[in-house]
């Protein structure tokens, strides 16, 4: 169904369901929107910073909006979605545990990606080459890179845990493959959670 969508978006997409109301914060060029619409009758609302995505987004017919969700995230209303999504973009935040604390409030449920900092290309690139990695998820220098916060699998249960809050699921993939839960932390390039209050 969701084939051309990456891994993290398509089991996303999987899991909305049909005629719910969504909003997706950091939505780049409206992929995830446009299969939520076209094929989950999904009223999908999308917030980005970058104008020429959101550009990409209206001319889709997507309703989004340009705006920083650091702040622009307080405009919306209590419990105006079903979802929010946080997709690649958690790490990006000022301060991540404040926005998940409004990913929550404006939606019943969240569903947040980030790519895992402790993945053992990371651990062996920090060990043996002694620089910041450069990786198929993270493709760019640390002096280019939009993340500011290293966040790993195992820091995003804490955060969860300290914040009570509970997963409905989880899942982890090592490039375009879903992988098992045992040794997430190392094992998982990138891992996708449902949470709720």
């Amino acid at each position: 169904m969701t084939t051309s969508l990456r891994p993290d978006l398509a089991v996303i997409a999987e899991h909305i369901e049909p005629g719910s109301r969504v909003l997706d914060i950091g939505c780049g060029d409206g992929a995830l929107m446009a299969v939520l619409r076209d094929r989950r009758q999904v009223d999908a609302r999308g917030l980005e910073i970058d104008p020429a995505e959101v550009e990409r987004c209206v001319a889709r017919g997507l309703s989004v909006v340009q705006g920083d969700a650091d702040r622009d995230l307080l405009a919306y209303p209590d419990g105006a979605f079903d979802f929010a999504i946080l997709s690649q973009t958690l790490q990006t935040a000022e301060r991540p545990d404040l926005m998940l604390d409004q990913l929550l409030r404006v939606g019943r449920r969240a569903f947040v990606s980030f790519p895992n900092f402790a993945h053992w290309r990371m651990r062996a690139a920090l060990l043996l080459r002694g620089r910041m990695p450069v990786t198929r998820h993270l493709p760019v220098s640390w002096y280019e890179t939009q993340n500011i916060h290293h966040v790993t699998v195992t820091d995003f249960r804490e955060l969860l845990r300290e914040k009570g809050l509970s997963v409905d699921r989880s899942w982890f993939f090592a490039g375009d493959h879903e992988i098992g839960p045992t040794g997430a932390n190392w094992r998982a390039e990138y891992a996708v959670f449902e949470v709720r209050r």
